[in-house]
């Protein structure tokens, strides 16, 4: 019902909106149906990715139709129980997963450039100035 009065007001929604939703924290067990049934009543859904590999178990992407659907979804299910486990629903941002791979590679290289040079393993964030 929130997301019709949305609809009808033409109200402006926050620049991370979208229609691609990041969910982490979910059971590893989860199938795809209970995927559909959880994220289902609150919009029409295009696709569901479910994390599989051992570093993306317990996450899933979710995309919908419709960006009020999406947000009426991040809006009730963010903390949601299932499993005894409590949803992280987040709207994805390419630019903030791309920034973290980013970080990743940057602190292989400083490794790999100290082991080159033969340095010690203080990267520049360990030593602490005020």
């Amino acid at each position: 019902m929130a997301a019709l009065s949305l609809r009808k007001s033409n109200a402006r929604l926050p620049p991370e909106v979208n229609r691609v939703l990041y969910v982490r924290n979910l059971p590893f067990n989860i199938s795809s149906e209970e995927m559909y049934d959880i994220f289902g009543k609150y919009g029409a859904i295009r696709q569901i990715r479910l994390g599989n590999g051992k570093d993306t178990r317990g996450t899933a992407f979710v995309v919908y139709e419709d960006i009020y659907d999406a947000k009426n979804a991040v809006d009730h299910l963010s903390g949601f129980n299932v499993a005894n486990r409590y949803l992280i629903v987040l709207y994805y941002q390419p630019t903030k997963m791309s920034k973290k791979s980013d970080v990743k590679k940057k602190e292989e290289e400083i490794t790999r450039l100290q082991e080159k040079y033969g340095l010690g393993s203080k990267t520049p964030s360990s030593s602490s100035s005020a």
